[in-house]
């Protein structure tokens, strides 16, 4: 299964977003979002939730627990 950042990388790039864009969409320097596509770094609670939202996928599926994208009501 693919990890948060592998997840974060193949969204952002389905959505046709630089990486720069994401970090100001999400008020976070360039660098902090960089870490969490590499995987060095994970998002805080919050910022996964918002992630998610963002690309309406599931929480499970961002994290890499799932390969089902739907988010279930």
């Amino acid at each position: 299964m693919a990890n948060i950042g592998e997840r974060l990388k193949l969204l952002r790039k389905e959505k046709g977003l630089k990486q720069v864009e994401m970090a100001e969409q999400f008020s976070q320097s360039l660098r902090a979002y960089q870490y969490y596509e590499a995987g060095s770094r994970h998002p805080e609670y919050d910022h996964l939730l918002a992630l998610a939202d963002f690309f309406d996928v599931s929480l499970d599926y961002l994290v890499g627990r799932s390969e089902t994208r739907e988010r279930q009501p």
